[in-house]
């Protein structure tokens, strides 16, 4: 029987930069072994175009992608909560580990302001699946 796959859910207060940009970094290099989420206290409409601009100049097309709002049970179903700047609104459970990544935030930025946020969550994503999806 195989080990359940971790789940991370990151967590910022628009959806639409930095936990959209972690999101496809962990999905595009841990693959299916970890489960992800991303959420916003509350929601952009879209995601930013500068963030999904960069992303795709590092071979993610994350243009799909849509915001969504952070529910309890998206904290409840996590294994790793990530929190990028979203202060005291992201609910708390016992149990979970939490981490706070403090990051620039992309909103109002260009392409070029959000090139050092999208490689820095890079690197951070890179040190996470080593903890919680070795291969």
């Amino acid at each position: 029987m195989s080990e359940p796959k971790p789940s991370v859910l990151f967590v910022c207060v628009h959806n639409a930069g930095r936990s959209q940009m972690a999101a496809a970094w962990l999905t595009h290099l841990a693959g299916d072994r970890v489960e992800v989420r991303s959420a916003g206290s509350a929601p952009a409409d879209t995601v930013n175009p500068a963030v999904v601009e960069a992303m795709r100049e590092a071979g993610i097309d994350i243009s799909a992608g849509a915001p969504k709002i952070l529910t309890a049970e998206a904290v409840r179903a996590s294994d790793v909560v990530i929190t990028m700047g979203c202060g005291d609104t992201c609910p708390v459970f016992p149990g979970k580990r939490y981490l706070d990544w403090k990051l620039d935030d992309p909103a109002g930025q260009g392409v070029a302001a959000v090139r050092p946020i999208r490689d820095e969550i890079e690197s951070l994503i890179r040190k996470l699946i080593t903890e919680i999806a070795p291969e």
